[in-house]
């Protein structure tokens, strides 16, 4: 049914209705609860909720306000704000700026999660040698959470990325509400009874001191003591503590740290063995770089680009050895002698050749010399040889004549007889 005279507003119309009718009604306003999920933004800006039995309200602790107050706030305690009420448009939810916060006390459930820390210290629960050592290579994980939450799925996620091979178990429980507590110490009693798993995860995701709280009650804390399978606990936030961070085996800030932790020595061990892969493989690449270099200069060498530079050397020796027993040979020794008389033969030959003509000329020389001091041929130039008629001997001087002696004389062309009728002596 329509009413007529009802104004229509749009979403943004309307919140900044209420925006105006409530902020200047709440200006200033002082409000008593107990600070729960608190978080610190890397501007200075404080988020947290003040809360009591039976609501809650958004607050912001702005960092020019925060700078100025002599209390910091702290989840869990009780504490009165001072502030304005102020709407937030893009999410049309109410909340408290924050001027002044005064501490009060500390709130009622951080009182009982400090006493219990207290009575577990007090009976050495929260001992490191208490503490059991993770499995070096877990073959089976165990998780006890909600199914249906975030941290199931960012464990898988972290183990699916950087394992393989993993076998994960879920024990799902409730980890938020009435029984949770109880359902999470059953979880991790039955992973012990079973002995399903090697290491186990507890946990769930971030929340306020409340949500988280199953995981301090004294039960999950007895539970995890007594197991006998390594526990990781991941409970929240990296800045949340709860009590069974503090009795497990080791704390994870956050469930997909959680994941890493598990198989933390894995990882070492595979990273390890991944560089001495690449190490290993590095100094085989570089030995076949080496030994590839190596080949090449071996096969530029000449005693491989040819096959006499290695049987040069014994081809030439053959050919010495194989001259020597030519030597040797009688016919080629026979050859050789004939070779040689003959060479002989023909030198004595060329040596009676000159010779002779040496002689033949000498004898031409002798000859001509011999012609050229006959006295014969003396004789043709007018002169006359005196010879002794009874010696027949050639008259050398005029001493060797007597007046009235007989001689002939010797023309070239006869004989001429006559006497010595004077004598005249130089």
């Amino acid at each position: 049914m329509t009413t007529i005279n009802t104004p229509t507003y749009s979403v943004s119309e309307l919140t900044f209705a209420i925006k105006n009718i409530l902020e200047p009604r709440f200006s200033e306003v002082r409000v008593k609860g107990e600070i729960t999920n608190l978080k610190k933004q890397s501007s200075g800006h404080i988020y947290f909720t003040l809360k009591d039995t039976n609501s809650q309200i958004s607050a912001v602790l702005f960092r020019g306000n925060a700078v100025q107050c002599s209390y910091q706030p702290i989840s869990g305690d009780q504490v009165t704000l001072t502030g304005q009420l102020s709407i937030y448009p893009p999410r049309g939810n109410y909340q408290l700026i924050v001027k002044t916060v005064e501490k009060e006390g500390v709130g009622e459930l951080l009182l009982k999660l400090h006493a219990l820390k207290f009575k577990l210290e007090k009976a050495g629960r929260l001992s490191l040698d208490k503490k059991k050592p993770l499995p070096k290579y877990p073959k089976v994980i165990g998780v006890v959470t909600s199914p249906t939450g975030s941290v199931i799925q960012d464990i898988i996620n972290v183990l699916k990325r950087r394992f393989h091979g993993f076998h994960l178990i879920l024990n799902p429980v409730k980890v938020q509400g009435p029984g949770s507590a109880e359902e999470i110490a059953a979880a991790i009693r039955d992973f012990n009874r079973l002995k399903l798993v090697d290491v186990m995860i507890v946990g769930r995701g971030g929340g306020s001191l409340e949500d988280l709280w199953p995981f301090n009650e004294e039960c999950v804390a007895d539970a995890i003591y007594e197991s006998t399978i390594p526990i990781i606990s991941a409970v929240g936030h990296e800045t949340d503590y709860s009590i069974a961070d503090y009795v497990a085996d080791v704390r994870a800030p956050t469930p997909s740290a959680a994941a890493e932790i598990v198989h933390r020595e894995k990882k070492a061990d595979l990273d390890f063995l991944s560089q001495i892969e690449k190490r290993v493989t590095n100094a085989i690449e570089q030995k076949i770089r080496e030994r590839k270099l190596h080949l090449q200069g071996v096969t530029r060498h000449p005693l491989f680009t040819s096959p006499y530079y290695l049987l040069s050397p014994y081809l030439q020796k053959m050919d010495e050895i194989s001259t020597k027993l030519q030597g040797f040979n009688p016919l080629q020794r026979i050859a050789h002698m004939r070779s040689k008389l003959e060479q002989l033969d023909l030198g004595i030959k060329y040596r009676m050749q000159h010779l002779a003509k040496e002689k033949s000329s000498r004898l031409k020389q002798l000859l001509s010399h011999l012609q050229a001091i006959d006295p014969k041929n003396l004789l043709k130039k007018g002169y006359c040889i005196p010879f002794a008629e009874k010696a027949n001997s050639v008259i050398m001087s005029s001493s060797q004549l007597k007046i009235g002696q007989k001689i002939s004389l010797l023309f070239h062309d006869g004989k001429v007889l006559t006497n010595v009728d004077e004598i005249k002596n130089d």
